[in-house]
């Protein structure tokens, strides 16, 4: 990468300033060895969620937060974030996040277990957006329930696409390169889908249900 590149995606994430609940929220992830989404991917969420005027939005991958309190942000007021994450603990990280930033309890409902067990007891065509960061081996078995979860004109997100550039590496790569691959081939093939890859953070996959 070209030292003006990285400086221009420094700027990209100093662009929107992040409030005391995010920090804080970042730095319990940062102890629980977990990724949370850069700055500039949490504006780019915030802007996505308000583009859709989402009212209902599932996330994949709870974490201690950070992208659901930027989520909330470009959602209605009245809208909920439904998140699923399998360890209770970092979730109750995350509800002291999106306390302190000001969004009340009902605001977030909180479903502890793997993904692939809770997406199926969620309602079809229920939902605005899709946020998709747990497991990279299973992207493409978050791709199919959020077509099935998702509203004609909502959004599928898939954070961590380049994966540090090994995405693109032309040599040997683990099983969940190989995975993002797929995912990134079966999205752009897709016709029910129009997809973008956005590049901030460590790349964003989205693309609109038609």
């Amino acid at each position: 990468m070209t030292g003006n590149r990285q400086t221009s995606w420094a700027f990209a994430d100093a662009y929107v300033a992040e409030d005391d609940a995010l920090r804080w929220a970042r730095d319990r992830a940062r102890e629980a060895g977990l990724r949370s989404v850069s700055p500039s991917t949490g504006a780019a969420l915030r802007l996505l969620a308000a583009t859709v005027d989402a009212k209902a939005v599932a996330e994949i991958g709870t974490g201690c937060g950070v992208s659901g309190i930027h989520l909330l942000h470009g959602m209605r007021a009245d809208g909920v974030l439904t998140t699923v994450d399998p360890e209770p603990e970092h979730q109750q990280f995350a509800r002291q996040a999106l306390r302190a930033s000001g969004f009340a309890s009902n605001r977030a409902r909180f479903i502890p277990g793997r993904a692939l067990d809770v997406l199926p007891r969620l309602a079809d065509a229920g939902y605005d957006l899709v946020f998709c960061d747990g497991d990279r081996l299973e992207v493409l078995d978050y791709l199919a329930e959020s077509l099935r979860l998702l509203r004609t004109g909502g959004l599928v997100v898939f954070e961590g696409a380049f994966a540090n550039g090994r995405t693109v590496d032309s040599g040997p790569q683990p099983t969940e390169v190989l995975r993002l691959r797929e995912l990134l081939r079966t999205v752009h093939e897709s016709t029910a889908l129009m997809p973008s890859l956005l590049p901030v953070g460590d790349g964003l996959l989205c693309a609109v249900k038609r």
